[in-house]
């Protein structure tokens, strides 16, 4: 699967399926600070990742009214 990380932006791929809480563990990224994205659609950590898909992983962020 390819995997596209922002911020730095960056293209790495990994090959055999794997959930998203273990790809962000392989990352060494925080799910509570992450958003993962497959083929366009926000995914859960317990979902399955497999070869042929797209990933996007973006950082949180957050902003108040202010």
């Amino acid at each position: 699967m390819k995997v596209l990380l922002r911020n730095p932006r960056r293209e790495v791929e990994f090959t055999g399926s794997r959930s998203v809480d273990r790809l962000l563990d392989e990352l060494q990224l925080s799910r509570e600070a992450h958003l993962v994205i497959r083929n366009g659609t926000l995914v859960p950590g317990d979902a399955v990742l497999g070869d042929d898909d797209q990933i996007e992983v973006r950082p949180v962020i957050s902003g108040g009214a202010g």
